[in-house]
Order: structure tokens, then C-alpha cells, then sequence
């Protein structure tokens, strides 16, 4: 079990530890409840520096990323970053990923922790580019600051203007007393906020700084579970979970990061798919009555027929009911469509609705 550089901090603050993804991570600290509102309402703090970063560069550079991912890079200026996936050879996806353009001929892609691997021999089995490759996972820590006080709460550590930074933009500018950190306007919660990446050796003293700074407005260390619940409530797709190798792009309803105007491992068949239709969907859907959704729970029709199954759930916080995503019968997709997960011996009423189930 790998630590990450701040474990003794967050077993100082009584954070609950478990292992995730090969590392010993914090899923929470008061509850996840209570961290998810104060995601929502204010401002909090998740420790995800489990998570892969390795580091392209080279004039190939850009066209490596091109054949390895379904969305176009060609259009990131420096400065940008973009969601995408690797598809892999049989219609499914090896991982998702941010690509980050860093230079010119530099780009920085931002795998899950438990890929780290996978992602990067697949990517080194398509290097025959001569672009130079480094995993530079182990050496640098990311803090993701999360909520609708985080700008007001961070101007304080940085000469650069937080709120000019759009989302899916970044800045590589100073950060509480250290130089040369990127400030990224992303995060996996649907409540504004930034991602700050860091050396290891930087990381204390800006997760100190982070909360010295954010003490007048409510800050918070946040774990891994209200991670979860926030992502869910915003219906972003979860690796393991809601995507996996045998999940295509096209099913997942990631369309729009899988552009057809270039060519990309496995973007042939794809078409395909995309000219054909497919058999099934991924899809969000609210329980009617009482009940929580879980994960590999059946999905099934109002006459006990299987036509699916439940890939994330959960009792949604910040709207008090049963919310979930899973793939269906793409006859059971469109929004309003009555379908039943069967927990336990119930056989639950649930309806098909529009993504995210968390308006602002």
C-alpha cells in the first residue's frame, strides 16, 4: 500500500483511511454528508494526488496524443485543458484522462490512480514517434479545491487573477509561496473550484497555506466518499464503475469527447457504432419510492424482464432521494422512461432523467 505525501496529516485530522487504487487514501473526515455541503455551499479540500500524471513532449507529441485519444487536441492553445478517453482495440476504453497543453511541443495527461499502469504502457505501445515519455506520478501531489467560495478564498495565495481563469483553463503562476504550480479551473464536482498540482516536497507547506487562507471561509478537508457523492450528482462518469474496457465511448454517452475528424485507435469501428445506434445506453434515473441504488444492482422492466444494470447510486445529499446511473436497453433510455431496480426481493420504481441530476 503506497502512501501519498500527506498521509500523516490527514490521519492527524482523524480521517477514516482506506485503500484505494494501491494507495491509502482519506474517504472522509466528519462525514460525507456534511463534506458534500460543504463542497456545495462553501469551500473544501480533496487530497487526490493518487491520481496519474505523465508528461509528453516532443514535435510528435501532439500527434501520439491524436492516435491514442477519442477527443481532438489539435484545438487546445497552451493553457487548456480537455477531457477525453483512450478507446481501446475491441470498443471499450483503457481509461479517461484530462490532457493538459503545457508548451508548444509539452502536454501533461492526467490519469486514475488505479490505471496508472495500464495507461501508461498502452500509451508507450503506440510511441513509435521517438516522443520522450515520463511518468512523473510518484513525484507530484494534486489538491483539488473545491466550491463556490474557492476564488474568494484562494486571491490571497497567488498574483494572478483566479476568477479570469475559465473552466477548463489553467495557469502555471506562483501559489502560496511557491513558484511554478498549475492552477487548474477543473474538478470532479460540479461547484467551480480549482486543481493545484505540486511537487511533493512543495505540498505541506501549500496545503497549510490553502487552509490558513481559507479559515474565514469555512474551509474544510474533504474525502474520497463526498468525492463520489458530488460526482454522481453531476453525472460524471466514474472509471471502474460507469466506463470500463468493455464500455465504448458512444454507449457511455460520450459522444462529444469522440470526434470522427481524425483518426484514433479503434475510431472505424466506432463510426460505426455511432451510424448504427447502439443496443444499450448509459442513463440517469431518480427512485420514485423508498430505496437506494447500488451498484451491480439489477435493472429491470415493469414485468421483472433484465434490461440492465446499475453502474454508480447512491442517496444523493443534496437532493434527498435515490439517484444512479447504469446502462439499459437503449429502448429504456429516453427521459421519462419507467424502469425498476430490483433491491433485494423489491422491485423498486425508478425514471429514466436529464443529466446532471444537480442543477445550480
Amino acid at each position: 500500500m503506497k502512501n501519498i505525501a500527506l498521509t500523516h496529516i490527514h490521519e492527524s485530522l482523524g480521517a477514516k483511511m482506506v485503500p484505494f487504487a494501491g494507495y491509502n487514501m482519506p474517504v472522509q473526515y466528519e462525514g460525507v454528508n456534511a463534506e458534500h455541503e460543504t463542497v456545495r455551499n462553501g469551500v473544501g479540500v480533496f487530497d487526490v494526488s493518487h491520481m496519474g500524471e505523465f508528461l509528453l513532449t516532443g514535435e510528435n507529441a501532439l500527434t501520439l496524443i491524436q492516435k491514442v485519444t477519442s477527443n481532438d487536441a489539435s484545438v487546445l492553445e497552451i493553457g487548456r485543458a480537455q477531457y477525453s478517453c483512450l478507446p481501446n482495440n475491441d470498443g471499450g476504453i483503457v481509461d479517461d484522462l484530462i490532457v493538459y497543453r503545457i508548451k508548444e511541443n509539452q502536454y501533461l495527461l492526467v490519469v486514475n490512480a488505479s490505471n496508472i499502469d495500464k495507461d501508461w504502457n498502452w500509451i508507450s505501445s503506440h510511441n513509435d514517434l521517438g516522443v520522450e515519455m515520463k511518468n512523473i506520478s510518484e513525484e507530484y501531489s494534486l489538491l483539488a479545491i473545491q466550491g463556490p467560495k474557492a476564488v474568494e478564498a484562494m486571491q490571497s495565495l497567488t498574483s494572478i487573477d483566479l476568477s479570469a481563469i475559465k473552466y477548463y483553463h489553467f495557469e502555471v503562476a506562483d501559489f502560496a509561496g511557491i513558484e511554478h504550480v498549475i492552477i487548474s479551473a477543473t474538478g470532479y464536482t460540479g461547484s467551480g473550484g480549482f486543481e493545484i498540482y505540486c511537487k511533493n516536497s512543495d505540498v505541506e507547506q501549500v496545503w497549510n497555506k490553502i487552509f490558513e487562507a481559507g479559515k474565514p471561509f469555512g474551509i474544510k478537508p474533504v474525502g474520497l466518499a463526498a468525492r463520489d457523492t458530488l460526482r454522481l450528482e453531476m453525472g460524471f462518469c466514474l472509471y471502474g464503475n460507469d466506463i470500463n474496457d468493455t464500455t465504448s465511448p458512444l454507449e457511455a454517452g460520450l459522444g462529444w469527447i469522440t470526434k470522427f475528424t481524425k483518426n484514433f485507435t479503434n475510431s472505424d469501428n466506432l463510426k460505426k457504432q455511432k451510424e448504427t445506434g447502439v443496443a444499450k445506453k448509459l442513463v440517469g434515473f431518480e427512485i420514485i419510492e423508498k430505496g437506494i441504488p447500488r451498484h451491480d444492482y439489477e435493472i429491470v422492466d415493469a414485468n421483472g424482464n433484465n434490461i440492465g444494470i446499475v453502474t454508480s447510486g447512491t442517496m444523493a445529499p443534496s437532493l434527498g432521494k435515490g439517484i444512479g446511473m447504469g446502462y439499459v436497453k437503449t429502448d429504456f433510455s429516453t427521459v421519462d422512461s419507467e424502469i425498476f431496480i430490483q433491491i433485494r426481493n423489491n422491485k423498486v420504481a425508478a425514471i429514466v432523467v436529464k443529466l446532471p441530476f444537480y442543477k445550480k
